[in-house]
């Protein structure tokens, strides 16, 4: 085992400088970046989602019926309606079109989840829910059909 020369070890500002140098590198990371990942990857979850109830529809019936016990709604109603909410809101956020409205929509997804369905999975359901969050927060970003729209509605103003 070699022993480290006191004298090489970094002392306390050459680790705040690292420390700070990294802070500098994070904050240079584009939030359009981080919403266009948030967008790809809350889009693939809700997008395999909708797609697998779509294609086992008979199974996704009965799990509606004999397992969700959705209160005040008739199961087979619930299945159509969670069913369109995931894929709508999957190619919405995917293509950043409407992005806060879709994100509050599969919010609503994973709040009825949440309370109603799997209410022991709210640390899967925080993974969905934070990136939801921040779309819904801060848009889709400038890597989005909303951003496109917003420049030719501000160029024809």
């Amino acid at each position: 085992m070699t022993m480290m020369n006191p004298a090489s070890m970094p002392t306390r500002g050459t680790w705040t400088g690292l420390y700070e140098r990294g802070l500098r590198l994070a904050a240079s990371v584009p939030l359009s970046a981080v919403q266009l990942v948030a967008r790809l990857a809350v889009a693939h979850v809700f997008w395999q989602s909708s797609q697998s109830k779509l294609a086992s529809w008979p199974v996704t019936l009965q799990l509606f019926t004999l397992e969700y016990h959705l209160p005040l709604i008739n199961p087979v109603l619930a299945a159509y309606l969670a069913t369109a909410a995931e894929l709508t809101g999957a190619v919405l956020i995917f293509f950043g079109l409407f992005s806060r409205l879709a994100a509050l929509m599969l919010l609503g997804v994973v709040a009825t989840i949440q309370v109603f369905v799997y209410p022991g999975n709210w640390g899967e359901h925080l993974t969905w829910a934070a990136p939801l969050l921040l779309i819904f927060a801060r848009g889709a970003g400038m890597v989005s059909l909303d951003h496109v729209v917003r420049l030719v509605f501000r160029s024809r103003a």
